[in-house]
C-alpha cells in the first residue's frame, strides 16, 4: 500500500457497481492509504457497496440523492460530525433520460434537459459548496467529464451539453476556491464499458475507433483512471486546478 493519500478523508460519490469509474478511483485511493467515505442512492447501491468494499474494513456509506438540497446538507452534516475534516471529493454522478439519448438532440424534452443539467452539472456545484466548508486543511475536488462536451458524439446528445456546463462550472469553482487552497479539476475519460455507457448508441463502435486511432492503440481501463485520480487528489498535482485532464489514450489529440 502506498502513502500518497495516507490519513486523508476522501468522499466518493457515484459508485454503482464494479464497472463504475468511481469504483476504479476508490480502489486506487484505498491502495494509497485514503480513508474512504461513500454515498449511495437506494438500497441496491448500498448492498453493492457492501460487496465491493468487503475487504476494505469498516464501510462508511451514507444515502444521498443529489437532486435534494436537504439530502446534500444532511450528508455533509454527518461527515462533519463523524470525520471533522474532508480532504478530497470525487463527484462521479451524471444522468439523462434514456429517451433523450435514443432520440435526436433537437427532440430533447424541456424536462429531460432540466434533469440532465441538474443531476450532471448543478449537483457538482451544490456538493462543492458544502465540501469546501469541511476542507479546512485545503483539498482536491474531481468530477468526471467526456469529450462529447467539446465535440459532437452522435447519441451523447443532451449529456454533451450537460458536460460542457460541468466543465465551465469546474473553472468557476476553481477560481472561487483557490484562495482556500482547494483545487477543482475534471477528469475526461475515454470510452469505457460502464453501465451508463450502454445507453449511448453505437458505443461499441466508439470503442473500436479509439483502439484503432488513438496514439496508444488501446482503450483506457479503470486502473488508468484511478491512477490519474490519485495524482489529482494528492499533493503531486498541487499546482493544478481548473483543468480538464484527458485520460483517453491520447485520442483527443487526433483530427481523424
Amino acid at each position: 500500500m502506498g502513502k500518497l493519500l495516507s490519513g486523508r478523508n476522501i468522499l466518493i460519490m457515484g459508485v454503482r457497481n464494479k464497472w463504475s469509474i468511481a469504483w476504479g478511483i476508490a480502489q486506487a485511493a484505498h491502495r494509497e492509504g485514503a480513508n474512504l467515505i461513500f454515498t449511495y442512492l437506494g438500497e441496491r447501491e448500498k448492498e453493492e457497496l457492501k460487496k465491493l468494499t468487503a475487504d476494505m474494513g469498516t464501510l462508511h456509506a451514507y444515502p444521498c440523492d443529489v437532486s435534494s438540497d436537504e439530502d446534500i446538507e444532511r450528508l455533509f452534516g454527518r461527515i462533519k460530525t463523524e470525520f471533522g475534516v474532508l480532504h478530497g471529493l470525487v463527484h462521479a454522478i451524471a444522468f439523462a433520460k434514456s429517451e433523450d439519448l435514443k432520440d435526436s438532440f433537437l427532440n430533447t424534452s424541456r424536462e429531460g434537459f432540466r434533469v440532465a443539467m441538474d443531476i450532471s452539472a448543478y449537483s457538482m456545484v451544490a456538493v462543492c459548496r458544502h465540501a469546501a466548508q469541511l476542507m479546512t486543511e485545503g483539498g482536491s475536488i474531481i468530477t468526471l467529464t467526456y469529450r462529447g462536451s467539446i465535440k459532437v458524439m452522435p447519441g451523447y446528445n443532451v449529456m454533451g451539453v450537460a458536460k460542457a456546463a460541468l466543465e465551465a462550472s469546474v473553472r468557476y469553482a476553481a477560481y472561487e476556491l483557490g484562495s482556500s487552497n482547494i483545487r477543482v479539476n475534471s477528469l475526461s475519460a475515454g470510452p469505457i464499458k460502464t453501465l451508463s455507457a450502454k445507453g449511448v448508441k453505437n458505443f461499441s463502435d466508439i470503442l473500436g475507433i479509439v483502439e484503432e486511432r488513438s496514439p496508444l492503440k488501446r482503450n483506457v481501463t479503470l486502473e488508468d483512471l484511478g491512477k490519474t485520480a490519485v495524482y489529482l487528489l494528492s499533493d503531486l498535482s498541487s499546482g493544478v486546478t481548473g483543468e480538464v485532464i484527458f485520460v483517453d489514450s491520447g485520442y483527443n489529440n487526433m483530427g481523424l
